[in-house]
């Protein structure tokens, strides 16, 4: 008999789970790019507003899927019953072979420049500090997830205190900018579109708490408050801290800052901001780094449960309750990728196909509203069918635009996922399929 894993996972664990892996360091840079594009405050606040509606769509679809279908592996599992054991499978195919696994290889690299802001290291030393970072929360989460929760919520605490303290610091210390208004700058699609690009990646993360759907207690519930609140906050949270940027620091020197939030913090602190933004970087790194390994893992999981997979993923360790051979692979898989140095191409690639997951994601709540309209739904998503045809709209716009803009890694991304078809194919001869 197949042992599940345990539901330890309370509202707050799920709710640092999508504020922690939403803010990472992109709150920091991602300010420059926008300004550089849209020129003006208003412009500016205004698109950071959109995005973060265009996330919360996003998010109350997925809690509609999570709240009904509220089983390990999340969105492998609403593909699969929404399109069957082949989308299912190229969900957890595209997660490991290259979005997931790549995603904490890179946060691991990160880390380790932010580490060497206070100690420099040679090339071979950062390489062993990187895969140091990705065996320390390997073990940390092979160990337990209620250990893995407590990891992720003081870190998630840590980084918004964090940043609280510079927007607190901007309004109670920091003196407005001086520099001139800027002049009239004319909005073009194009310059939009890149904006609100970047905007949209600052946002992403909130679907890795559905991966860990099967772990959280009374999930009709958890699940949409976590999802609901969490996208809420960290839209609060983005707007504070770019009105804060505003603050001390004019629309013309965020547009030429390459560390926007180091040189406002530098504003308001003194020499010590450079540092401050450092270290709340770190935190940030460390929490969704950690993150990366509370959830990803269950897509695997889930995926071998359904015999779609190497048998071993699907086992749960007996003592510590995890998936702890799946945690240990994507460990060592993105060790792989970092002494190889391919995570650098493959996070670029993965962006591509991370959305088109997410396209058929948000589809799936349509799907399947027709094709089950009996499946009990805690919760239905608010504004149906409205919402998510706007979530859709701009991610099939988003997609449109990597592909004009940057075909071979859009291409690319798209063909890595596709591999997976005919190794569906061959898994459904060898294996044991048992779904569909």
């Amino acid at each position: 008999m197949k042992t599940d894993l345990p539901r330890t996972l309370g509202f707050a664990d799920a709710l640092s789970i999508v504020i922690g892996m939403t803010i990472g360091g992109g709150i920091f840079l991602v300010p420059n790019l926008i300004a550089r594009n849209l020129g003006s405050a208003a412009p500016i606040l205004g698109l950071w507003i959109f995005a973060g509606i265009v996330s919360f769509f996003g998010a109350l679809a997925c809690a509609e899927l999570g709240a009904a279908m509220p089983a390990t592996g999340g969105q492998y599992v609403f593909l699969r019953e929404a399109y069957g054991p082949l989308g299912g499978f190229l969900c957890g195919w595209t997660n490991f072979l290259v979005a997931r696994s790549a995603q904490a290889a890179w946060l691991a690299v990160i880390f380790t420049v932010y580490v060497s802001y206070f100690h420099a290291f040679s090339p071979l030393a950062s390489k062993l500090v990187s895969l140091g970072a990705l065996a320390l929360f390997t073990f940390i989460n092979y160990r337990g997830v209620s250990l893995g929760a407590l990891v992720q919520k003081s870190f998630t605490a840590a980084k918004v205190i964090g940043i609280l303290i510079i927007v607190g610091g901007a309004f109670l210390f920091g003196h407005p900018h001086a520099g001139a208004a800027p002049a009239g700058h004319s909005i073009s699609l194009s310059s939009f579109g890149v904006a609100l690009i970047a905007c949209l990646l600052a946002y992403d993360g909130w679907v890795q708490m559905s991966f860990v759907a099967g772990e959280i207690r009374d999930p009709g519930r958890n699940i949409l408050r976590a999802l609901a609140i969490g996208t809420a906050a960290v839209i609060a949270i983005y707007l504070s801290a770019n009105l804060a940027y505003l603050r001390v620091l004019s629309v013309p020197e965020i547009a030429a800052s390459e560390r926007v939030g180091a040189e406002a913090t530098e504003r308001i602190f003194g020499p010590a901001g450079g540092t401050l933004v450092s270290v709340i970087i770190l935190l940030s790194i460390i929490g969704t780094l950690n993150g990366c390994f509370l959830t990803s893992p269950r897509i695997y999981f889930a995926q071998a449960r359904d015999g779609l997979f190497f048998r071993q993923f699907g086992e749960v360790h007996p003592r510590y309750r995890t998936p702890g051979f799946a945690i240990v692979a994507q460990g060592a898989w993105s060790a792989v990728l970092i002494v190889t140095g391919s995570y650098e191409t493959l996070v670029d690639y993965a962006m591509f196909a991370i959305w088109v997951l997410y396209v058929f994601m948000v589809a799936g709540v349509m799907v399947l509203r027709r094709t089950r309209p009996d499946l009990p739904r805690p919760y239905r998503m608010w504004g149906y069918p409205v919402t998510p045809a706007i979530f859709l709209a701009i991610a099939v716009w988003f997609l449109g635009n990597m592909l004009f803009t940057r075909p071979g890694p859009a291409l690319a991304g798209l063909g890595l996922m596709l591999t997976g078809v005919p190794v569906y194919y061959v898994w459904r001869k060898l294996g044991n399929v048992t779904t569909g």
